[in-house]
Parts: structure tokens; sequence; C-alpha cells
């Protein structure tokens, strides 16, 4: 049996074989081992789903289907009787991964039914993005980022978020929704809440769920491309970042080979994530990274540096997983990098490590040094564009809007007065 592998102890044995549950542990145990669990962490994750067995089996009969009922229940009476010594916020957290662990595993057997109740504004957020889709001929990362935004709005009006609701907007309301969110989140957030409302209330006007061309109501709040000075790392910094990674790490050759990529090609943190065994040309030395954000897929030479780097990764601390992209994640289950937040938290956490103070940390910093890097080499605006991906040069502008030495060479001493 799968137990016996982790426990020794009768009682502990016994104790999980219990039901309503412990006909499943076995092949939990199985699943967890699977996907790259260690024995500590299947052990932890064990006696997690032991406690939720044993309230299981006090209320519940062998073999009945679970629901998220269960687990509020659960998890509102737990603390009441549990027997943690240590903090019962932090037990309580680790307990729900674990019990997050053995939900996803009874779901693949059919034995967790989640309940599927939609939100009040599902409706009109299913219709504006097939909207969006068939007549906009919208890219799904627009889509995507549409409806994060739209939901902020929708959530923001309630129970009204519904056709009824929405036709009794006014122009006074859309207002203030948007100035009051402006003032929390920077340019970036507040033109794509631009975005979002002004189609959606387009929408709801080709739908005939408004009569009044709501998008204009929306605020315009000015900003200037090249107003701000360049957010990356310098040169300096950017080698004092490398440099500080420990690659005697499994977690420090991955994210040595993730700095060295940026580094090297200043590549998007979403090209990054994306990068397949397949697009690695070892024969010829070529890395090819898709296109990402309407730009264009590029083909680089892969230098030895990143070369050995990625190789290192590959051979030393890659887990053994199914999956294409290159670089995963340091835990089980094994996985890509999810999102961008987990990329840009690699880059800060090495970024502060190396004691480099920068107003932005994330993984765009090393897009901005390496324009600014190819500028200072004698590169014309157009290579910086073809390798940085651009379709339009006006988009370089934005990572390479200052170049001091160059300015400091053509800069003209202050004239003397002459006088007459």
């Amino acid at each position: 049996m799968e137990l016996e592998r982790i426990f020794s102890s009768p009682v502990t044995l016994k104790k999980l074989r219990c039901a309503p549950l412990g006909a499943y542990l076995d092949e939990f145990c199985v699943w967890l081992l699977s996907r790259g669990f260690s024995r500590h962490t299947t052990r932890l994750h064990l006696r997690h789903a032991s406690l939720f067995n044993e309230y299981l089996g006090r209320r519940t009969a062998t073999g009945q289907r679970l629901c998220p009922a269960d687990l509020d229940d659960f998890f509102a009476t737990y603390p009441s009787w549990c027997r943690n010594r240590g903090s019962l916020k932090g037990h309580l957290f680790r307990v729900r991964k674990s019990i997050n662990r053995l939900v996803q595993f009874l779901s693949e057997k059919g034995l967790f039914v989640p309940l599927l109740v939609p939100c009040v504004y599902q409706g009109l957020m299913d219709g504006y993005l097939s909207w969006m889709a068939c007549h906009q001929l919208s890219a799904s990362g627009t889509l995507q980022l549409r409806a994060q935004y739209l939901t902020v709005f929708l959530r923001w009006l309630g129970p009204n978020a519904t056709p009824e609701g929405i036709a009794a907007l006014t122009a006074t309301d859309v207002e203030a929704f948007f100035l009051d969110y402006a003032k929390t989140v920077g340019g970036a957030a507040r033109r794509s809440m631009q975005a979002a409302l002004r189609t959606f209330f387009r929408f709801c006007l080709h739908h005939g769920d408004i009569h009044l061309p709501l998008d204009r109501a929306v605020p315009t709040l000015r900003t200037y491309r090249l107003a701000t000075v360049p957010r990356g790392l310098t040169e300096e910094q950017a080698v004092k970042v490398l440099w500080n990674v420990d690659r005697e790490t499994p977690v420090g050759r991955r994210d040595y080979a993730i700095l060295q990529l940026l580094f090297t090609y200043g590549v998007r943190g979403g090209q990054l994530r994306a990068l397949r065994l397949e697009q690695i040309d070892w024969h010829k030395d070529q890395i090819f990274f898709d296109a990402s954000k309407h730009g264009k897929s590029v083909l680089l030479p892969l230098t030895p540096e990143v070369g050995e780097s990625i190789l290192d990764y590959l051979q030393n601390s890659r887990p053994d997983t199914s999956y294409s992209q290159v670089f995963m994640t340091a835990r089980a289950p094994f996985h890509p990098l999810p999102a961008s937040s987990s990329l840009a938290a690699i880059v800060d956490r090495h970024i502060r490590a190396a004691g480099i103070e920068i107003a932005h940390r994330g993984a765009h910093v090393f897009r901005h040094a390496f324009a600014a890097r190819m500028l200072r080499q004698g590169h014309s605006l157009k290579a910086v564009a073809d390798v940085l991906g651009h379709r339009h040069l006006g988009t370089t502008f934005l990572y390479a809007k200052i170049d001091y030495d160059a300015l400091r060479q053509v800069a003209l001493d202050w004239p003397q007065e002459v006088s007459r």
C-alpha cells in the first residue's frame, strides 16, 4: 500500500484509512508523488487531508460527493478544535493549500462537484466579449485584458450590473467611477480601464441596453509618451544583478538563465515564459522568440553565455515534466511560470539582493537597459526595433528616450553675452 511508503505508525495509518475518504488516500498519495511533491510535502498534505477526513466522518455519509459548502463548513469549525501549537493563521494557510490539492484530486475522480453560481454580470460579460471577438476582431490577449478591467467596474456596480442597471447609468456615474479608480492606479491601468469602459459602452449602445453614447463620458487623462525618464537598469547594475545570483542551487540556475536571457536579448517577460525547448536550435546556435503584443517574431543568435546558462539549467535543475516550455516552477506541482507576476517576482528578488534601488523591478527594466545599450554601441533605431520585435519605430522611442552620453557629445557650450 502506498501510505506505508510515507508513514510507519499503525495509529496514523488507521486514521488515514477511515471513512469516508480513507479508500482514496492511497491513490492521493500516488497522485502527489507523481507530480513531483517531496516525501516531506506529501506527508504534510496527507496529514492535513486526514483532518478534513476526520471532520467529514462526523457528518457525511460514505461515498457522497463533496461540494464547496463542505469546505466552507470545515474551515468555519476547524479553528475551534485544531491542536496546532504555532500560529493559527499560518497553520490554516497550510491546511487550505493541502485541502486544495485534495479537492483537485477528487475533482479528477468526479468526487467533488463545484457550485457553479454565475455572477450577476456574467451575461453582460459574455455578450461583450463575444461582440469584441466577432465585430472588433480582438485577439485573445486583448479579450483577457478587457475582461479583467471590466470586471472591476461591474463589481463596483454590484447588483446593478445588469442590462436594467446599465440603462440607468448616467455620465456622472461613469465619470465618478473612473476618477476614483484613477487615483489608485498608474497610467497603464488607467489607459486599460479607459479602453475597457469605452468599448463596453459601445457594445451596450449597439446591443440596445443604453441609448446615449456613455463611452464619451469616460474621462481622458492626458499623458505624454516621452515625458518620463527611462526606467531601466544601467549596464553596471544589470551585470551586478547577474553576478549576485547563486548558481549552485536549482533555483539559482533557473533564475540565472532567465536573467541572462533578459539581459542579452531584451525580450518581454511573456516571450520568455512562452519559450519552448524546440525554439532553441543548438546545431545552428539560434533562438526563436514568438511575437508578442502585435509585434514581430525574432530569430536571434544563441550566444555562448546564454547557451551555457540554459544548458546548465536543463541538465541540472529543470524538473522532469511533459511541458515543452523551458522554464518551470521550482516547486511541485511543476508547470510553466503561470503569469507575468511570477517572473516579475523573480527579477525583483534578485535586484533587491544585489542592493539596487530603482522604482521599477520587473522584467521590463532589462528591456530598457538592452535598448539603451544597443544605442550606445551605435546601432540605429531600426536595428533596435527589429531585435525588440517592434513594428513601428515610435514604439522603440519608449525604451530609449534619453541617452545622456549622446546628449553630452552634441551639447553646445552656453553662449557668452557680447556687448556692443
